[in-house]
Parts: C-alpha cells; structure tokens; sequence
C-alpha cells in the first residue's frame, strides 16, 4: 500500500470583502504589530465554511494590507494588491486537499486589487489578468523600491531600477536586432557575472525561454546539449566567445550574441564580433533606452520561462522546462518573511538553485549575493552585504565549519541551509552550536520539481538522516516498491521535446523521482537509496554510461563500471570498478587524464577498485551496481591513488 503526506485538508473559496479607501496614519503600526507576534507553532483555524488555514497565512495578509494603507516603505495599494493576489493563490494552493484538487481561485486579480483600494486601469489590468510573471517582479520592485540592492556578483551590483533598465536595455535589443520574441528559446553559454542577471529578466520580459548551459563544459559537450533546445540564438560571454562557433554549428544555432562582463569583457568586445562581424554586441551601457518598458500582450504565467538541462534515467541530458508560475511558486515562500531575504549564493548562474534563490530574494525585495564556494569568498561575502540567509551544500558547510568564522561579522545570518545530499548529524549539531542564534534546514528536491520536503531546525538533531516533511504546497507519497513520489506546482512541465521521458517520470500528476525512501510514524522522509543508476555528487547529476563510453577504450581497459561510493563531502563520488587487460595496469591517474577534455571536471573518477570481474546477471548480463558497490566496501578494494 502506497503512503501520501499531503499539505493540508479541503478548502473552498473566499470571496474578498471590499476594503475601506481611508487610510490610516496609524496602519504602519499596526502591521509592526502584527508582525512581532510570532508563536513557537502557528495553529490552523477551522472555519465553519469548512475553511482552514494557517494563522500565519493570515496574519501575512493583513501585514501586507496595514502596509499598503500606511504607504510602508516600498509597498504601494497596487504593488500589496497584487502579491496579496498571487499569496491567496498560494495560500490556497498550498491548503488543497492531498486527493489532488487544484487551488480555489479567490476572486481574481483585479477583483482583489480593487477590493485592496486601488485603481487599476488600462496595461496594470491585462498585466495583473495573466498571472504570475517573473518580469512582473522586477518591474513592480523597480516602481516600488527602486533604489534598493537586487543583486552582487563578487563586487559588482545593481540596484532594482537598474537591474529594470538594463532588462529593458536587453529586451529592445534581443527583440530588435535579433528578432527575438515569444516562445523562442535562447541559449545562453556564459560565467556567473552580474550581466546574466539582466538577461534573465530580459527574456522572462519578451516571453522567449532562457536556456542556460553549463560554463564547465567544452564546446563539444556543450553543443550537444544544447541541440537538444533547438534554440534560434546562442548568446556567449568573453570567456566561451572562441568555442561559440563550434557551440552553434552543433546545436544548429544560427544567430549569436556576445554579452560583455565586466569592464575587461567589454574592451574586448569590438575584437569578438565575429569573422563576418554578424556576432551581435550586447553591451548593456551602450545600449539605449526603450520608450517604455518592454512588454508581450501574449504572455501568459503557463508559458515556458527556462529550461534547464540535466540528465535522467538513461543517462541521456534533458531539458527541463519550467513555466513561469512554477518558478514563481518556488520563490514564493520567503515572500512572508518579516524582512527582505538577503541570501548568499554559492550556485552558478546556470544552476537552477541559482535562479530559484534570486527568485526568492526578489518577492521580499531584497538582495541575492554570488559568489564561489570557497569558505573565506562566502563568509566575506555575508559580512560585506548583511546577508540573513546561506544555503551550501553539506561539502561547503564542513569547510565553513573548518574555518576561523571569528574572522567576520556574521551576527545578521538567521537562516543556514542546505541539502541535495546526506548531511551529516555531526555536521548540522556543528551549525547549529557555531550560528546558535540561526536556524539550520535541510531541503531536498531536484530540478524536476523544485523543493519536495524540508526538515526544520527543531527536528535537524532530533530526526538525524531525514530530509523532512513534505513542505508547504507539495504532497509526497511512497509508491508500493518504496519510491518517492512528489506533486506540487513546483513541478516543471515536462522534458523539453521528449514526450516518451516525460511520460516516464510523471505518472498522474506525481513525479517519481528515482528515490528509495522510508516513512516514519511522524510523517518524515528518509532517502535509503536510488532506484536510478544516476550518480549524485557534489549536487550535480552525472550518468554512469557517459563516463563508462568514455574509458571503455582506455588502455589497458578490459571492462569497466561507473559506481558511486557513499562520500561525507561529496555525498556520492565516482569510483571506476575496472577489470584490467591480462597483463595491463590501470591507474586512476590514468583514467583521469583521459577524461581530460572530453568531460566535465565533476565527472571524473575520484577512485578507482581492480577486480578480476564484475558481478553480472545470468538472464541480461547486466552489471549488479548494487553488489558491486557492497564488495567494494566490504573488500576496501576503493582507492584514492
């Protein structure tokens, strides 16, 4: 029998009532009021309409509404209106029974918005009719709190009104010189730089889908991927422009597009522009104005809004399309925060982590932070910019943990997370003594569909190897043979172009995510194995095929499998299991000299087991992974060389 933890019970429509146009001097005060008021459990209320919901869900709409009356800083009738429109759908959303009924749409936007006060005519009313945009955001930041800091990659930041601007800068541009517009997908080969970041508002703006591809990869491995989004424009940085040629030919891209980073990237720039000199500039401080902020009456919060690549049960990548609702409603929950979220990121800007947190920082306007995974690069980082939020990977926080902390002024940190692999116990009850004053969380999700479950701070120590409960808005169940299975609105829409994988992970509406999991009496998850050959290590996905095709011909190479060895850094890391040629040598130097060039950095062996044979069915031949990885650690047959 299948077991299901869903996020709440029935829930039926509320009609809102309309609220009084006066307002208050003293409204401001009352919504510092209402947000002191923090209980240790916020309790659910049932009405006799059959209604519940949680009491923080409605002391965050009243909060909003006091705000918008006393004209709080930064939160205008129209602006409130609208979040508090899209946070009752939400609400609702995340309240709907685990049956599987869909959210109850309250009144509708512009109902809401009226009803809150305001006066919303002509382009607001078809703006705030198709739902849930992500260049709505900035654009309602930008109008509301324009001066505030939205966004700092290393020492370089914008501001909401210029992260705005240079959207629009980009969108003319994309949409003028380029032809760019709705539905096209764009693929963009770039480093993490402050410029990405405008050019993903740009495209969410012209309703065309943002592509991003991994910046480790070569041309080659990069250009196969990327033929898989059939994109109409590649868009490269300074430090991929001389592989862009190669990139484009692959992936059948016939128009390109260099964005300049940083004062270096745009000296180079005229130098860059092509042979033929067709390689389109988009330098944002040389482009002009638009006339008005860019806009795509077709746009609708259904529509495709990225696709990000990873691979899957057959080791093939895929594209995985998320529409603009969903990404919306993966940022969504830091929106009833009693304070902007000011998060320190260490996921590069192609990693949907990265765009899923800035997301997230943007609904309670405040500010994500970039910069690399190096201890000393993300305590300075927190310091520099008052960060209240640092997400790592367990790998991160054990360094973070090894460092002299004492070093920095990390007294503003209230929130530490992390996840994407097993956490240590001995790690957490490190945070939790080092940051006393901060709260420690473990999430677990995948691209597939954004955040799944979520263990909270009081039960980090006290269920040690669980990742949670199934968050707010979600429903999880174990199917009859143990795997995890997740519905939300989080989930994408489907592998981009391949209907067959689609329907292979998304059975009914519930994604089944390749995990093994276990239920305890008190509803938390534990993930005891992969039902999926698909490696996890240091939060990427790496197919055990792709690496095996690549050393199968090593010299000296007789047979070889790919397995992955339990890491406390890592959470999984490569281990080659090979059977030398009679006579032969193989060493992990080796092996990883012929990875060289052909993969990805993450994707090399890290250790390497010689055995006489590998273990194998008699009906199929197929190599047991499972036994092999037992003999490997029963034997310590594992080495590091």
């Amino acid at each position: 029998m299948s077991e299901t933890l869903g996020s709440s019970p029935p829930v039926r429509s509320i009609s809102a009532k309309p609220a009084r146009t006066r307002r208050s001097t003293s409204s401001r005060a009352v919504a510092r009021r209402l947000s002191s008021v923090r209980p240790t459990a916020w309790p659910i209320i049932d009405c006799s309409a059959g209604v519940r919901f949680h009491l923080r869900t409605l002391f965050s709409i009243l909060r909003m509404i006091f705000l918008a009356a006393g004209e709080g800083k930064g939160h205008s009738f129209e602006a409130c209106a609208a979040e508090l429109w899209a946070g009752r759908r939400w609400a609702a959303r995340s309240l709907a029974p685990s049956v599987g009924c869909e959210y109850m749409d309250c009144t509708g936007p512009i109902r809401v918005a009226e009803a809150s006060g305001a006066r919303v005519v002509g382009k607001d009313r078809g703006q705030m009719g198709r739902g849930l945009l992500i260049g709505d955001i900035i654009r309602r930041a930008a109008a509301t709190m324009p001066g505030d800091p939205a966004a700092t990659v290393g020492h370089d930041s914008l501001c909401y009104a210029e992260l705005d601007r240079d959207a629009d800068r980009l969108a003319a541009a994309l949409r003028q010189s380029l032809g760019i517009g709705h539905g096209d997908r764009v693929i963009v080969w770039c480093d993490t730089a402050i410029e990405v970041l405008p050019l993903f508002v740009a495209v969410a703006k012209l309703g065309a889908v943002f592509a991003p591809l991994n910046a480790r990869l070569g041309a080659e491995e990069a250009g196969e991927v990327a033929a898989l989004a059939r994109g109409v424009l590649l868009i490269v940085d300074s430090l991929h422009v001389e592989g862009a040629d190669a990139l484009a030919k692959l992936a059948g891209v016939e128009r390109q597009a260099l964005l300049p980073t940083g004062a270096e990237g745009r000296a180079k720039a005229p130098a860059q522009v092509g042979a033929e000199g067709d390689r389109v500039v988009l330098d944002v401080t040389r482009l002009p104005d638009p006339p008005g902020s860019i806009d795509e009456p077709r746009l609708v919060e259904t529509d495709p809004h990225v696709i990000f690549f990873t691979s899957g049960s057959t080791g093939r990548p895929k594209g995985v399309v998320l529409s603009h609702r969903a990404n919306w409603l993966r940022g969504f929950q830091g929106v009833f925060r009693d304070e902007p979220e000011r998060t320190v990121c260490m996921f590069p800007l192609f990693h949907m982590a990265a765009f899923t947190l800035a997301i997230a920082a943007w609904q309670t306007r405040g500010e994500i932070v970039y910069t690399d995974s190096a201890a000393d690069a993300l305590l300075e980082a927190v310091e520099r910019r008052r960060a209240n939020r640092l997400y790592g990977l367990p790998l991160v926080w054990k360094r973070i943990m090894q460092a002299d902390t004492s070093r920095w002024d990390l007294s503003t940190l209230q929130q530490l997370d992390t996840g994407t692999s097993a956490t240590p116990i001995e790690l957490l009850r490190q945070m939790k003594t080092r940051f006393p004053d901060a709260t420690v969380r473990v999430y677990y999700g995948s691209t597939e569909v954004g955040l799944g479950t979520a263990l909270d701070d009081i039960d980090v120590l006290r269920k040690p190897g669980a990742v949670g409960r199934a968050a707010v808005n979600v429903d999880v169940r174990l199917a009859e043979d143990g795997e995890i299975c997740i519905r939300s609105p989080y989930l994408m829409d489907g592998y981009f172009d391949d209907p067959e994988a689609t329907a292979g992970v998304i059975v009914d509406g519930w994604f089944l995510t390749g995990d093994i999991g276990s239920l305890d009496e008190e509803g938390y998850f534990s993930i005891v194995g992969r039902k999926k050959e698909i490696l996890r290590t240091g939060g990427e996905s790496v197919s055990p095929s792709e690496v095996e095709a690549i050393l199968a011909d090593a010299p000296g190479v007789e047979e070889i499998a790919i397995v992955g060895l339990p890491d406390p850094d890592w959470g999984e890391v490569l281990c080659a299991a090979v059977v030398p040629k009679q006579g032969a040598q193989v060493t992990l130097a080796a092996l990883q000299e012929r990875c060289e060039g052909r993969l990805a950095g993450f994707k090399k062996p890290r250790r390497i087991a010689i055995l006489g044979a590998l273990p194998r069915t008699a009906a199929t031949s197929q190599v047991q992974r499972t036994l092999l990885v037992e003999r490997i650690q029963a034997e310590g047959l594992a080495a590091h060389e």
